[in-house]
């Protein structure tokens, strides 16, 4: 037994040192990399019989913390993106569903995002990839697949605190190339990722090791058009009808990998936190026992891969039961910088600093709300998670010893139920689900009428 605990604090020495240093280097630079419809059960890490190959997804694990209880805000790409860059439920701005091509920006400029709040503490900042959050152009001189080159963008994602932009608005134009506030080419649909990943390693390439910096790389793989290159044709570790999905998926688990290569190269990987998730359950590909996927309210609709590594500060291949959500990072990255959000800032977003580095098992947040596109909502506090379906029936279920959501519990548990229900009235109210100053919604929020009440027509996914 003696032997065995000199064994493991000889094995915790390198950590220790590596931590002890860390503690006085410059703030970290922060990669986020964003999978678009990358379900729970897709990553090896996260299922052993996966028959997906994501050697990269599986490296983080290993080499930082995998995290089993990570949600998104919204169970579709759109709100999610705008939790995940400001802090803030989307439903507060009533948005549901996903935006199209000539959608205006949802994020204002006076809004506080993960981006301004680094560029404002010295970070360079970038953003490479898909945005969906709205751009408002100069005119409307194409389609919703395509815009000519030269196209001029009045409010790109620049307005949103990017130093640098270059990608496309979303997957239904992703031939559509952008950077900064113009449209610069036109390619074929198989040809954007790359085109994607060689911008965001030759981004990295440039920085100086003295600027810390934030890239957000939010990748197309394994969301729709399924279009692998031909070097990743049938080596996704899938056959028959699958196959190409498997390659298209693992296409983006390779450009996970050369971003982290990209950071060994350049001396910066050992003071950078990675982060690899995904802004929704998969589509149409439940994954046991988790119930349902993209879309849905249930579980398989928003809890996600999430991992993170930040050598010397996160103990490599830690596990975290801690139930966090994507809107976390802003209040992450205030932390990191040391820094206090403005009362107008972050008001759903909980700091995953102690979490990440090891000195709280589990995270302040309160709760947790999800939405669909349905405009179903859900609050999920400890194991509970109380379903407000947008027809007005509450569900309840208890998802320690049933994941699945298999068993509605609000008829037996009628006392969990209106805890639940005082706690999302509150948190719906005050504007803010955190300590603060109560902040106004800026659209009204329809949850808690009773079943058979007339209700508006709830708006397809596309339409805001």
């Amino acid at each position: 037994m003696v032997l065995r605990a000199l064994r493991l604090a000889a094995g915790l020495l390198p950590f220790l040192a590596a931590q002890a240093r860390a503690d006085d280097a410059t703030p970290p630079n922060i990669v986020l990399v964003l999978f678009d419809d990358l379900g729970y059960g897709e990553p090896g890490c996260y299922r052993k019989d996966s028959p997906f190959k994501t050697p990269n997804l599986d490296r983080l694990a290993a080499e930082g913390m995998r995290f089993t209880d990570a949600h998104t805000a919204a169970s579709v790409c759109t709100p999610t993106r705008y939790g995940l860059l400001t802090g803030r439920y989307p439903f507060r701005i009533g948005q549901y569903g996903v935006l199209t091509t000539y959608s205006p920006p949802i994020i204002p400029k006076n809004r506080l995002t993960v981006a301004s709040l680094l560029q404002q503490h010295g970070y360079e900042t970038a953003c490479i990839g898909k945005w969906h959050l709205g751009m408002k152009w100069d005119g409307k001189p194409g389609t919703e697949k395509s815009i000519p080159v030269g196209t001029r963008l009045l409010t790109p994602p620049n307005a949103a605190g990017f130093d640098f932009f270059h990608g496309f608005t979303h997957a239904r134009n992703i031939g559509t190339i952008i950077e900064q506030d113009r449209v610069v080419e036109n390619v074929a649909e198989v040809e954007n990722q790359p085109r994607m990943i060689a911008k965001a390693v030759e981004w990295i390439g440039g920085r100086d090791a003295a600027k810390p910096f934030f890239l957000y790389f939010p990748m197309c793989p394994p969301h729709t058009p399924v279009v692998p290159a031909p070097e990743f044709t049938g080596k996704g570790g899938v056959t028959g009808k699958e196959a190409s999905y498997g390659d298209w998926l693992h296409q983006g688990d390779h450009m996970l990998g050369q971003l982290l290569d990209a950071l060994e190269r350049k001396g910066l990987a050992s003071n950078t936190l990675v982060i690899a998730t995904a802004d929704n359950g998969a589509a149409n590909r439940p994954y046991p026992p988790l119930r349902g996927s993209k879309s849905s309210i249930h579980e398989g609709g928003h809890r996600v891969p999430f991992l993170a590594r930040w050598p010397g500060r996160i103990q490599p291949g830690s596990v975290s039961d801690a139930t966090i959500c994507l809107n976390d990072l802003m209040a992450t990255a205030a932390e990191i910088v040391g820094t206090k959000l403005p009362a107008n800032a972050g008001e759903d977003s909980v700091s995953l600093l102690p979490v990440l580095l090891g000195s709280a098992k589990n995270s302040t947040r309160e709760a947790i709300i999800h939405q669909s596109p349905k405009r179903d909502l859900a609050i999920r506090q400890g194991p509970w998670k109380l379903v407000f379906t947008a027809k007005g029936k509450r569900e309840l279920y208890e998802l320690e010893s049933d994941p699945g959501e298999t068993k509605d519990l609000a008829a037996e548990r009628p006392e969990i139920v209106e805890r639940l229900a005082t706690l999302m009235r509150k948190q719906v109210a005050g504007g803010r689900s955190t300590p603060g100053e109560p902040q106004r919604n800026e659209a009204p929020v329809a949850w808690d009428k009773p079943a058979g009440n007339p209700k508006k027509k709830t708006p397809k996914p596309g339409t805001r």
